[in-house]
């Protein structure tokens, strides 16, 4: 029996994922007019026009092989509304002398640190699951060593 890899996804994350599939799936035709209109710049081995767009075309098919794969194993995160403990899908604010960061739980498919979504595989976020407002985490980082304190879930 093969063990298949479950993604989490929340609610938000799950629909990006199926409108990002659909325009994928509505961009075959124009890729396939690209390829049909390179060809016939000529002898396909020196081609470049007609190399990029088959290229693009494999990205594209890789892709939606991808995301369907996720999506046919995805399981939703119940977003609570209420939560006294940080779950999978907790939006979190962090405070210490200098900083307030905030940070929204999520499985690795959605992890977006730039956006404030991190993983629940990545060490802040194992640092997290579980805590409660008011308790304390370290984080380790290549430079230093910082603590913040939980000062809301939601």
């Amino acid at each position: 029996m093969v063990n298949k890899k479950v993604y989490r996804l929340t609610q938000s994350g799950y629909q990006e994922l199926q409108d990002e599939l659909q325009k994928l799936i509505n961009d075959r035709p124009k890729i396939a007019e690209a390829i049909k209109v390179a060809r016939d710049f000529g002898d396909l081995s020196e081609n470049e026009e007609y190399s990029s767009r088959k290229e693009d075309q494999q990205r594209n098919e890789a892709r939606i092989a991808e995301i369907e794969a996720i999506l046919a194993t995805a399981e939703i995160i119940k977003e609570f509304k209420t939560s006294d403990r940080v779950v999978l899908g907790s939006k979190v604010v962090l405070k210490n002398d200098q900083l307030t960061k905030e940070f929204q739980l999520v499985g690795t498919v959605e992890a977006d640190p730039a956006e404030g979504k991190i993983s629940d595989e990545s060490p802040i976020g194992q640092e997290l699951i579980g805590k409660k407002k008011g308790d304390t985490i370290v984080i380790k980082t290549p430079k230093d060593t910082v603590s913040f304190k939980i000062t809301d879930i939601s």
